[in-house]
Formats: C-alpha cells, structure tokens, sequence
C-alpha cells in the first residue's frame, strides 16, 4: 500500500510530519466490526483469494524542543479501507469475514505498538527521520505478522488455527493499550 508522506517544519527546532493514506479510511473503534457491506472494491481480475483486507496505520506527529529535550506529541491510528478491500460473495461466509476482522485488528494491535514505541523513544533534533525509521519498522513487522497470520491459519480455512489467533489477538490488544 503506497504511503504519501508531508513533512514541514513549524519553528526552530519544532517539526511537524504525518503519513496520510491517499483514501479516507474507517478508524478502528473496538465497538466497530466489518461487514461484508464494507468491503467496496472491485474484485481483480486475477485475484486468487476469496477476500481482501486493506488495512493500515497512519500517523500524524509535532516535536517541539523544551529544556534541551524534544517532546513529541503524536497520534497513530489503524485504518480500513473500503474501496481498496473486497470479497467474492460465493466463496465467503462469516468464517471469512471474521478472519477479515481480525487482520484489521491486527493493524489496531501494530498501531499500539508503535504508540508505545514513540513514548519510550528519546528523540535527538533528527526526530523526522528517527520517527518514520519507527513506522517503517512498525509497518514491516506488520506485514511479517499479518504474512504469518494467514499462512498458519491458511486464510481461515484451519477452523483450529483460526480460533488460536482470534484469542491470540484478543488477548495482545487487551495487554498492550
């Protein structure tokens, strides 16, 4: 998924930078969950699989340097795209679509992480390239685990794999806020 990056700079030293999706997405809200009415993009025509996802994270940020020290104020946020996800109606159930739930929550779990990952991380006046090694890094692990994720559950087929990881993620987005 293609990234459009704005980065200005405000006031000495006070930098602002955010990566935006070129389309608007759905945030994601716990009390939110898909269904098939959202998913509005034309199938491809090559396409294998039965349903496609996409999903992201974006972020927005501005430091400012306080007593020597660049304070980072930030807001990460996992996105649903309904134009770019679709599914074909005669392949897919509600098996499917929770599988498709759960790779958005997976985007929601990864923002978390990044969150987390901005506030433990002492920024140098090099905060623009330091934060988007973050998202960068972020976004990789991302895809590895959204790869892993549906390999083992061989996209929701394995009904035993599938539930493993609906607890799996359930649990992790409890723990990590």
């Amino acid at each position: 998924m293609g990234k459009i990056v704005f980065i200005g700079c405000l006031l000495f030293l006070g930098f602002l930078g955010s990566a935006q999706e070129i389309e608007e997405g759905v945030p994601w809200n716990e009390n939110f969950r898909l269904t098939w009415d959202d998913f509005k993009g034309k199938v491809p025509p090559a396409a294998v699989p039965a349903a496609t996802t996409a999903s992201g994270i974006s972020y927005s940020y501005s430091a400012n340097l306080l007593h020597h020290e660049v304070k980072l104020d930030f807001e990460v946020t996992a996105h649903f795209y309904p134009n770019e996800s679709w599914y074909r109606p005669t392949l897919c159930n509600d098996n499917t679509l929770a599988h498709e739930q759960l790779h958005f929550d997976i985007s929601e779990l990864f923002a978390r992480k990044m969150r987390g990952r901005l506030k433990r991380t002492s920024f140098s006046d090099d905060v623009k390239a330091e934060v988007r090694k973050i998202y960068k890094d972020i976004l990789k692990e991302l895809q590895d685990f959204q790869d892993q994720y549906d390999w083992e559950t061989n996209f929701s087929r394995n009904r035993e794999k599938q539930l493993e990881w609906n607890q799996k993620i359930t649990e992790a987005l409890e723990a990590v806020q």
